[in-house]
């Protein structure tokens, strides 16, 4: 690409990348509150591995321009590769006033049940960064009591500023975790995968059976060959 093509196309990104951003922390502000809590979770469909839940809570009463012009990338964490994530991180971490985030196990997972175990982390990680005053977003649905006002947003990590550096926070914990784990667990690809269902993790399981790590609860398709012991 001729280097004033290339610049025109970098320009174009950018300006959608900010518009974007905007529209994010537009509809937070909208809101009418001060301060916005915003919580989501990473891993929840995944065989293996955790299940991870943050919640960010920002100050639209103190967020500066600037703040804001550092977050101009923030989006929906799948909207990222795994290097867009890592530079997000430290901004969410910086700009928030509070962040909460958690890990839950996949013997939980597998005891308690899925859903019930992501309803419980995200409703926990909100109380933990909640302020009077303040309202909390949920992506997707609605946790149970938080002591505050709540919303439940569709697809709130691509419309809310809150939710979506909350994605970004969980998903960057749990991936590092995975990747961390790879290294002690080769057979699986989970440097590659992180615990979610690829053709290559599939095969992994077909020819090494599950691992610790893997949710024994979960009726996926990669299992229907394999015997597992309750």
């Amino acid at each position: 690409m001729p280097p004033a093509a290339k610049a025109a196309a970098g320009s174009a990104k950018g300006r959608k990348r900010r518009k974007t951003a905007a529209r994010l922390f537009r509809f937070d502000r909208e809101l009418g509150h001060r301060f916005v809590a915003g919580a989501d979770e990473a891993g929840r469909g995944s065989l293996a591995g955790p299940l991870a839940a943050a919640a960010v809570l920002l100050d639209y009463g103190r967020l500066t321009t600037r703040e804001i012009r550092t977050l101009t990338r923030l989006d929906d964490s799948k909207a990222h590769d795994i290097e867009q994530r890592e530079a997000l991180y430290p901004l969410v971490m910086r700009t928030a006033v509070r962040v909460a985030v958690t890990s839950r196990c996949v013997r939980g997972i597998d005891e308690r049940g899925l859903h019930v175990t992501n309803l419980a982390a995200l409703r926990d990680m909100l109380k933990r960064v909640a302020v009077p005053g303040c309202i909390c977003l949920v992506d997707g649905f609605r946790v149970g009591d938080v002591g505050h006002p709540q919303q439940a947003v569709i697809d709130g990590d691509a419309r809310s500023a809150a939710i979506a550096a909350a994605s970004v926070v969980a998903k960057v914990t749990r991936d590092r975790y995975m990747h961390s784990i790879a290294a002690e667990m080769p057979g699986w690809h989970f440097h590659s995968n992180v615990g979610y269902s690829t053709p290559e993790h599939r095969a992994a399981i077909a020819q090494n059976g599950i691992s610790a790590l893997h949710r024994r609860s979960f009726q996926s398709i990669a299992y229907q060959q394999l015997v597992i012991d309750a």
